[in-house]
């Protein structure tokens, strides 16, 4: 699920094994709408829609007035990325977790922007990367970019794709 599905998935935690430590998604620290380019990080994930994209830091369009990770418990996101269902977190220019605002665009705890189900099957994020997974839909990508016809956020359709084929 992306942005309200994100946040409709997130309510439905009960439905979902493996999701009892997933956050709800609320209001922006900034008490704002919030739409730019960030950056992510993928991190070491069970999330079948993002494998082999560990270590990806990439450019992704926000656009939400509510998409901060609400955890019920302080000890949720640490238990969480402990069990790799930590999918993306959003990341400064020089590769940190974002803490503060604008490179973590709505305040969310360690940077937090998506999370998976423990089998990775489900898989939610605040951030759209459907809007960019071909070159020419971004405002700025890198000059190695260019030349390709597809972003690297292409590879998380392939992989949907992949996963449906085999099961």
């Amino acid at each position: 699920g992306v942005c309200n599905g994100c946040q409709m998935l997130s309510l439905l935690d009960e439905l979902i094994p493996g999701a009892d430590a997933w956050p709800h998604f609320v209001r922006n620290r900034s008490e704002q709408f919030e739409a730019r380019l960030s950056t992510v990080q993928v991190e070491e994930t069970n999330s079948v829609l993002l494998r082999g994209m560990t270590g990806a830091r990439l450019p992704v369009p926000v656009a939400h007035g509510e998409g901060r990770a609400q955890f019920v418990s302080p000890a949720h996101a640490p238990q969480l990325a402990a069990a790799g269902q930590v999918a993306l977190r959003f990341v400064d220019h020089r590769g940190q977790v974002a803490a503060l605002h604008p490179a973590n665009p709505n305040g969310s705890p360690e940077g937090i922007t998506a999370v998976t189900s423990l089998d990775g099957r489900v898989t939610l994020m605040m951030p759209h990367p459907e809007r960019v997974f071909r070159n020419l839909q971004f405002s700025w990508a890198p000059n190695s970019w260019r030349k390709k016809q597809f972003s690297p956020w292409m590879r998380m359709f392939e992989n949907g794709r992949d996963y449906a084929l085999q099961s």
